[in-house]
């Protein structure tokens, strides 16, 4: 098999964290590069005053590793500009939130020409290019300008938005340019890649074959769906282990109640948090026999602090969950318990084993692996309920998940009464739906399918 290179924006280097204790998608690209004697490229996370950029490359058994630093304007109009203020909103449905300007998309080129200069130099003649996210979407482009002839794929996490949302950003048609030059270009789901083609089709007067080949500007490509997934045996390893957890039981002990609710989130405004907690509100208030026999515990770790959007969604989260508490509080029974901070896997897998619902309501969002955490990590015997946003990506999958409009508080508000009431046996029958897919399909697959259709692909020229 060929060398596999991923490229992604961060690179888990094995001193910062033992691939055994990380999340799935890190275990599954280690697991790659290792039976490839792999590369990793990305940045390293720093920011350097230095005008001689180069990459600090280190071999830790049968990987390679390379990362580089960012200089302190292209950190402000890359990273924090383009990525950041740019594509992450507009790929997120959030056209209100862009701060563009024509410097940070020359700066996002600028980075993605300079990292395809010093990834070229480390490059085999047979190597498979495996680039990750929306951060380098002008690789392949800037590769084939250095007569690369290597097969390169493109696999985006997050949505990918509709035509008209799209259509909105001034560069959209040379961002999909430079996407074509892709060999495949992956999509967590059939939607994502539906409406990429109702783009190539209606936008560029692209054509569609139906093995997925596209034809627009020129160029042809693949396209394809490869659903990202989760280490299904080991999260329920985990969570069984957790039974016996001292934190877990202190959970128990405290909120006195076997009818606890849990998100788990980045704090960012793609996750529709406080919507969440208006729906919960509007629980309590429409259906006051859960006052007192419910616990709401949302953990939402601190994302991007320093950008003023975040910090004003922790603002407002604090206030909303602070009247919450205090129209229905009481001196031993607090409603929400709102948390600005992480937790071991370990600790959240056994927070979902012990709830009786699992709320995932995001906005917009590529899959969102919680949802198929919280299904790995029920009890066989009397698991809880997923209530899912009909707008993440899991929501292909997980039909028989109580499916939910974020936007709809109220809705949401009945689910939970739903979920709340709802009979074992029709608990037992929507968690083993659920589950049977997450036993079908893990991330080794996810990755094992990518891989196979990269080889298979037709080189662009």
């Amino acid at each position: 098999m060929s060398r596999v290179v991923i490229i992604s924006n961060r690179v888990m280097l094995p001193k910062e964290k033992k691939p055994e204790a990380a999340g799935g998608l890190a275990v599954a690209l280690f697991d790659t590069l290792q039976e490839t004697n792999g590369l990793w490229f990305g940045w390293s996370g720093g920011v350097t005053t230095s005008k001689n950029i180069k990459p600090v490359v280190k071999k830790d058994e049968q990987i390679t590793f390379a990362v580089v630093d960012l200089t302190k304007k292209d950190y402000e109009n890359y990273y924090n500009g383009y990525c950041n203020e740019v594509l992450w909103p507009i790929f997120h449905y959030r056209l209100d939130l862009v701060d563009y300007s024509k410097l940070k998309f020359e700066s996002y080129k600028g980075v993605n020409k300079s990292f395809s200069l010093m990834i070229k130099k480390l490059l085999k003649s047979e190597d498979l290019i495996w680039v990750h996210d929306y951060h380098f979407l002008f690789i392949a482009k800037e590769l084939r300008k250095l007569k690369c002839t290597q097969k390169i794929g493109f696999f985006l996490h997050i949505p990918w938005p509709s035509k008209e949302i799209l259509t909105a950003l001034p560069d959209h048609r040379e961002l999909v340019d430079a996407l074509l030059e892709f060999d495949l270009i992956g999509f967590q789901t059939r939607k994502h890649v539906l409406t990429f083609l109702d783009y190539i089709i209606s936008e560029l007067g692209g054509s569609v074959e139906p093995d997925g080949s596209i034809f627009a500007l020129g160029k042809k490509s693949k396209v394809k769906h490869f659903p990202i997934s989760i280490d299904t045996n080991k999260i329920i390893k985990i969570s069984e282990e957790t039974d016996n957890s001292p934190q877990v039981k202190r959970l128990i002990k405290s909120i006195k109640t076997d009818k606890l609710i849990v998100g788990v989130d980045r704090l960012d405004y793609s996750k529709g948090l406080e919507l969440r907690f208006s729906a919960y509100n509007h629980l309590l208030k429409n259906h006051s026999e859960h006052i007192r026999s419910t616990t709401f515990l949302q953990i939402a770790p601190t994302s991007r602090g320093s950008v003023f959007q975040y910090k004003e969604i922790r603002k407002k989260l604090e206030l909303s969950a602070g009247k919450i508490n205090s129209a229905y509080g009481d001196f031993d029974w607090t409603p929400i318990r709102y948390l600005n901070k992480g937790f071991q896997q370990k600790s959240l897998m056994g927070f979902f084993r012990n709830s009786r619902i699992g709320l995932v309501t995001p906005l917009r969002d590529g899959m969102n692996l919680v949802a198929k955490e919280y299904i790995a990590s029920q009890r066989a015997s009397d698991p809880g309920v997923l209530i899912l946003s009909r707008f993440a990506g899991a929501a292909e999958e997980f039909p028989d998940a109580l499916i939910v409009n974020p936007h709809d508080p109220e809705g949401v508000a009945d689910a939970l009464n739903h979920a709340l009431k709802m009979p074992k046996k029709e608990r037992l029958r929507r968690w083993l739906s659920a589950f049977d897919q997450l036993q079908s399909f893990n991330i080794s697959m996810w990755r094992t399918n990518y891989i196979e259709a990269l080889q298979t692909s037709i080189i662009t020229t």
